[in-house]
């Protein structure tokens, strides 16, 4: 009799347990959980494989040609490398392929630079540089860019180095220097502080705020495709870490056009005479390879104070 009986228990308990498995929610098995959080981090995942690309970073000048003026202190070459290879680290880290037109100092001619550029088809083109001008109280950030594709890039960095560093917004402007007009790629020109004034020199000689300046211009970089037009044209405080920023909406910047201004490399015609000039004179305020100064004094005078720093 206890056999049946101990039979028929097992046989209700086997029930109960099926019917308690059968109830349980669908939201409770691991293979059908949907958090907020999970989406989101699938969504940055996706959105940061579309991001991925090669940076082509150019560092300006080099070698024999110092930059800046004639009796600067400190040596632009110098400091463009060196913001130069820390964005080389920092975009690395991020997962981007980095090609440097200079890893050293060594010169490297326009047309390498831009043939270096232009051999790859999905990339953009960064070119590092500082400022430079007689007048000691000039300071500030610009930008610079030529094409219409050139421009949310331009956008992008200039909203952050400016935003990040404790100097003031120059703004973006469009030109047509070599380097820019050439490129068939998204390319911009970042003069990331005057040498020449006391203040922004002593902040280009500290290694943290070159890689502030860095980590500044990554991120404009990772965000380039955020760029709306929105109002709101300047970013009023950094928020920037050594991590990457998380994607958010970045105002397409208003611009200076100053591609109306006579460049000494935009006009085929005179390459020969401005190369003889050029040798000759210790005056000019950026060599003429690497920005477009023009060795005309004539044509100096009728530039503004400000438009002459460029």
């Amino acid at each position: 009799m206890r056999k049946p009986f101990f039979i028929c228990n097992l046989l209700v308990v086997g029930v109960l347990a099926a019917t308690s498995v059968k109830a349980l929610p669908a939201s409770n098995s691991p293979r059908t959980t949907s958090t907020p959080l999970a989406r989101t981090r699938t969504a940055r995942a996706s959105q940061g494989a579309r991001q991925s690309t090669t940076v082509v970073i150019d560092a300006g000048h080099g070698g024999y040609d110092r930059g800046g003026i004639a009796g600067q202190r400190v040596d632009e070459k110098t400091m463009n490398l060196d913001v130069a290879l820390r964005l080389r680290s920092v975009l690395q880290s991020y997962g981007y392929r980095v090609i440097m037109t200079r890893d050293s100092d060594v010169f490297i001619p326009l047309g390498t630079r831009v043939a270096i550029a232009n051999s790859y088809r999905d990339a953009i083109f960064v070119c590092i540089h500082f400022n430079a001008t007689p007048r000691r109280s000039a300071n500030g950030i610009e930008t610079y860019f030529y094409s219409s594709q050139s421009l949310p890039l331009a956008s992008a960095i200039h909203y952050y180095v400016a935003g990040g560093a404790p100097t003031p917004n120059r703004g973006v402007r469009r030109r047509g220097f070599f380097v820019l007009r050439r490129t068939t790629i998204p390319s911009v020109l970042v003069e990331c502080g005057f040498l020449t004034n006391p203040t922004e020199a002593q902040y280009a000689q500290n290694s943290a705020y070159r890689q502030k300046l860095a980590l500044e211009i990554a991120h404009g970089i990772q965000n380039r495709d955020s760029v709306a037009r929105i109002p709101g044209a300047t970013r009023i405080a950094s928020s920037s870490s050594d991590t990457a920023l998380e994607p958010e909406t970045v105002p397409l910047q208003p611009f200076i056009d100053q591609t109306h201004y006579h460049d000494s490399d935009l006009s085929r015609s005179k390459h020969k005479h401005t190369s003889k000039s050029s040798s000759k004179s210790t005056s000019h305020h950026k060599s003429s390879s690497e920005t477009a100064s023009s060795t005309k004094s004539s044509t100096r005078k009728k530039k503004s104070t400000s438009q002459a720093e460029d």
